[in-house]
């Protein structure tokens, strides 16, 4: 499955020009068989795809292989300042179990100043993404639920643009902070584990955190935070990343008052870049200094159970600790 797109053979083709047999993703997805044996591949031909996708709880072990993030794009602008509820203003849904992207960009460009408008929303266990974009601006990534992972992928936002309550690691992502409205101010991640007891995390491991090409000259007039708390065992761990200068000393925002500063899990492992000195960091009983020992058990292969199901892939993946920041 890691092999390179053209090896694969796929069990269907979506292409605009033609020259496969669907010329829509929904065409190809109604077409699967209700009963067939192991992984069936749908190949996105390049081209841009103007539709709103949902990968439903039958549809288990498929796979999209695109042409590479720039060019195979599924685009929507759903939106809740035109009155969708933010949990269906998502461009791409999966709710399959075993799902597997790879060279497919996705996004949703209703803009800033349509507030929430998701361009993935994923909600089921065993979900990986390889590169892959996803591009919005607030509430871009919502890593609704269960087991996912992220290999090699960019992903852009504005506020709140990686969240939701799955366990979920990424490894060697970008993130991208993107120019917001004048009066906003920036956040990456909002986790929103509700109960101290749920087994959900975003680990960032190895990415990169920076600047997009939008805000980078102006990146001073605006403030970025890695992240706040959504709800209130919100937990967020970022190691063996480069974080850039974008991101303000303090590091993380409040989301409201002092809910969830005490309940919360916050912790930077061996980071590195201007961005990554924690001596002005904000001081909540929820930020955590770990130590490396204590930060493997958050590792894909220990928190996610990888070695089970995302090692057999062949796409790549780290299942414990690494030496050593990321590169920018």
């Amino acid at each position: 499955l890691a092999a390179s797109p053209a090896s694969i053979k796929p069990n269907a083709v979506v292409a605009k020009d033609g020259s496969g047999k669907y010329s829509t993703i929904q065409d190809a997805l109604d077409k699967v068989p209700k009963k067939r044996k192991g992984v069936y591949v749908i190949y996105i031909k390049q081209g841009v795809y103007k539709e709103y996708i949902t990968v439903n709880k039958t549809m288990t072990k498929l796979m999209f292989i695109g042409d590479g993030p720039t060019k195979t794009i599924i685009t929507g602008n759903k939106n809740f300042v035109d009155g969708i509820p933010t949990f269906k203003t998502a461009t791409v849904v999966i709710t399959a179990e075993d799902f597997i992207a790879r060279d497919i960009g996705i996004e949703n460009t209703a803009g800033p100043e349509k507030h929430q408008a998701v361009a993935l929303r994923v909600q089921a266990d065993k979900v990986i993404f390889y590169n892959c974009a996803m591009h919005a601006y607030q509430d871009t990534l919502y890593v609704h639920t269960m087991r996912q992972f992220y290999r090699d992928c960019v992903v852009s936002g504005t506020i709140d643009f990686v969240f939701g309550d799955a366990a979920a690691v990424f490894q060697g992502c970008t993130f991208l902070v993107r120019k917001p409205l004048p009066n906003q101010q920036c956040i990456v991640t909002a986790h929103g584990r509700k109960e101290r007891r749920q087994p959900s995390a975003l680990i960032i491991q190895k990415c990169t955190i920076k600047a997009d090409k939008d805000l980078e000259p102006v990146k001073k007039q605006y403030r970025s935070f890695l992240g706040r708390p959504w709800k209130e065992y919100s937990r967020t761990l970022i190691m063996d990343s480069y974080i850039d200068n974008v991101i303000d000393p303090q590091g993380w925002l409040p989301w409201n008052g002092d809910w969830g500063l005490k309940t919360c899990f916050y912790s930077e492992v061996n980071n590195n870049g201007p961005g990554s000195d924690k001596s002005k960091r904000v001081k909540w009983r929820g930020i955590k200094n770990i130590t490396p020992q204590h930060a493997a058990s958050y590792t894909a292969g220990r928190f996610l159970l990888g070695d089970r199901w995302i090692k057999p892939t062949g796409i790549p993946y780290i299942s414990g600790m690494v030496s050593g920041g990321a590169a920018h």
